[in-house]
């Protein structure tokens, strides 16, 4: 079994990634700002501070894997200038304290598996996204494209990189899924401004399941999106999500957009960005989803 080196391990794709590969015998290396003991069997914490460019070298010496995950919540907050930089840097400043600690401590590391966003792209023109587009000239489009950027020299080393590009997770532990579920509580199906924009999304149980196969699979390298093989519209996934939870006890209603640029900000725009982005190279690759379909992934999350 592996060691593998996880940054960002305490967040909703950190958490469960952890647990699965600790089920799965692994031992797993947490790096946080704040060393703690642990209190599950197979993780420990190491400590890190990316801003201070500080990292426990015996961590990396260690690690067989690394996984990189780290990254301030992209809409835990309103998008004010500051919280724009702290996303940005929070994650180009962990690609860059990783490709300098790779070079400098002794290791051997196979390869790092390294966390992006499908906010890569713009809004859709009708064709599927693939890894060969270009990034988009806005903030999320150029966040992901210096993220990925960041890691770039660990390639350079002759240790294989994977840039998995993350579409919305849907988990019962939190992140978007849990506000489309909100509304649903009080027999809502809020449905963000035309609900036409399409979503690309995966399961939290395939995203994990994706990490693990870029670990085991050394023909794997570069950028590959992480998301399932069927987008569906914010309106189609509003109104599933309603029925396999109020069956017909909800009223559906659509939440206009400018209410949502007055509620979020600039953060709206990624609410209403339709993106559809293909899954086929990594199918390709040989990956076969748990949760292809919306109506397999919503039947697991809400038995």
């Amino acid at each position: 079994m592996a060691t593998i080196c996880i940054t960002g391990g305490s967040g909703l794709i950190g958490n469960a990634l952890s647990n699965y590969l600790s089920a799965k015998g692994h031992a797993i290396l947490i790096l946080s700002r704040s060393a703690r003991p642990s209190v599950k069997e197979g993780i420990r914490y190491a400590t890190w501070d990316p801003s201070k460019g500080l990292i426990d070298e015996k961590a990396i010496a260690e690690s067989d894997y690394i996984i990189h995950l780290a990254g301030a919540g992209v809409a835990d907050k309103r998008w004010t200038t500051a919280r724009k930089k702290e996303i940005r840097d929070s994650r180009i400043d962990g690609g860059n304290l990783l490709a300098k600690a790779l070079k400098e401590i002794p290791n051997n590391v196979q390869a790092v598996i390294s966390s992006s966003a499908i906010g890569w792209y713009g809004p859709d023109n009708g064709q599927p996204f693939v890894e060969s587009d270009p990034s988009s000239p806005d903030f999320l489009g150029e966040t992901c494209k210096d993220w990925e950027a960041s890691a770039e020299p660990i390639a350079a080393m002759g240790i294989r990189l994977v840039k998995l590009r993350t579409g919305i997770v849907l988990s019962n532990e939190g992140g978007a899924f849990k506000e489309f579920k909100t509304p649903l509580r009080f027999g809502v199906a809020a449905i963000l401004g035309t609900g036409e924009q399409m979503i690309s999304w995966v399961h939290i149980h395939d995203l994990c399941r994706m990490y693990e196969y870029a670990m085991e699979h050394p023909e794997m390298n570069g950028a590959f999106n992480a998301v399932a093989p069927a987008p569906v519209s914010n309106k189609n996934l509003t109104i599933s999500l309603a029925k396999k939870m109020r069956k017909n006890a909800y009223l559906s209603a659509h939440v206009p957009s400018i209410f949502l640029k007055m509620l979020i900000g600039e953060m709206s725009i990624e609410v209403l960005k339709s993106t559809t982005v293909s899954s086929a190279k990594i199918q390709k690759q040989g990956f076969q989803f748990t949760y292809p379909t919306l109506e397999a992934a919503l039947a697991e999350l809400i038995p």
